[in-house]
């Protein structure tokens, strides 16, 4: 009998270390999924493509790392046009491809599949002004004059109710959503590039340039326009912002930000950001675009709008 207790005394203690090991381990892992959850994100992020899109990528960018919960996070922005960004983001090139156009708009044909593997990020609407130089005398331009305009029929002021000043005509090169959106939305056709026309890739420089030359004309996204240029009329309709919410306006398109396939979990962050209250009616809307949420229209990738 006496040999039954030191039996017992050890079973108990063997009982309460298990016990005590169970509770230690419970909490380690614990703090362990604490602190994955807590864990601030790393890495870097190039989003290349649309210089309309561009201005509000910058500018979330910079926010975005500035967050205490992001700090370890590079945020690189490049233009170089829609058809540049799909085509990197497509390549692995860059981790997001900013385009003011659908992916199958431009990525078909031999490309079509390229255009599956895309990831449609939709984070505004982006609306554009055909532009020119502020000594034109021209406040409004029909849909036929611009595309007579752009397609050489017309190529004085005068002849469309302006001063005797020959028109410049500076033009995006075709790799360009800009571009791409104005001659599917204002013109309804696209046109060749004309002999002594101007091609720039930048829409700042597109800005510059109509703004400095006597003559000049072009078009360039709400986020673009200043006092250093004139807004031109479309069809008597006023480009502005209220205009393009009831689809009165017809000159717009969404701003996308497309990944091959699923993004990882730094650029899901990004993305996220991009779409937050706080960005959409802040940031979107300083910028001169408009939160896709406010939009009374919807338009599908063929160009059909409809009510929502």
């Amino acid at each position: 009998m006496k040999l039954k207790k030191p039996v017992l005394l050890m079973g108990a203690l063997a009982l309460v270390l298990t016990l005590a090991a169970c509770g230690n381990n419970g909490e380690n892992k614990g703090a362990s999924n604490s602190t994955d959850t807590n864990k601030a994100l790393s890495g870097s992020i190039l989003a290349v493509g649309s210089t309309a899109l561009q201005p509000l990528v910058e500018q979330v960018g910079q926010k975005f790392m500035a967050d205490s919960k992001y700090a370890g996070v590079q945020v690189q922005v490049q233009g170089g046009g829609s058809g540049t960004g799909l085509t990197q983001v497509s390549g692995g090139q860059a981790d997001i491809g900013n385009s003011d156009v659908f992916a199958e708009e431009k990525l078909k044909d031999a490309d079509a599949d390229k255009a599956k593997e895309l990831i449609d990020h939709q984070v505004a609407v982006v609306a554009m002004s055909i532009v020119s130089n502020k000594d034109t005398g021209v406040d409004t331009l029909t849909k036929q004059q611009m595309v007579d305009i752009f397609t050489g029929k017309v190529t004085n002021w005068k002849e469309v109710g302006g001063i005797d000043q020959k028109i410049v005509i500076v033009n995006r090169p075709s790799s360009s959503g800009t571009r791409s959106t104005f001659e599917k939305y204002a013109l309804g056709t696209k046109v060749e590039d004309l002999s002594g026309a101007i091609l720039e890739e930048s829409s700042g420089t597109v800005r510059k340039l109509v703004g400095e030359t006597p003559g000049a004309i072009g078009y360039l996204a709400f986020s673009y326009l200043d006092d250093s240029i004139k807004s031109i009329k479309y069809d008597g309709v006023e480009a502005k912002v209220e205009n393009v919410i009831t689809g009165e306006y017809p000159v717009w398109a969404y701003e996308h930000m497309y990944t091959k396939g699923e993004p990882n979990e730094v650029v899901k962050a990004f993305l996220d950001y991009m779409v937050s209250d706080e960005v959409q009616n802040e940031d979107v809307v300083e910028l001169g675009y408009i939160p896709a949420s406010q939009m009374q229209v919807t338009r599908d990738v063929d160009g059909n709008v409809t009510k929502k």
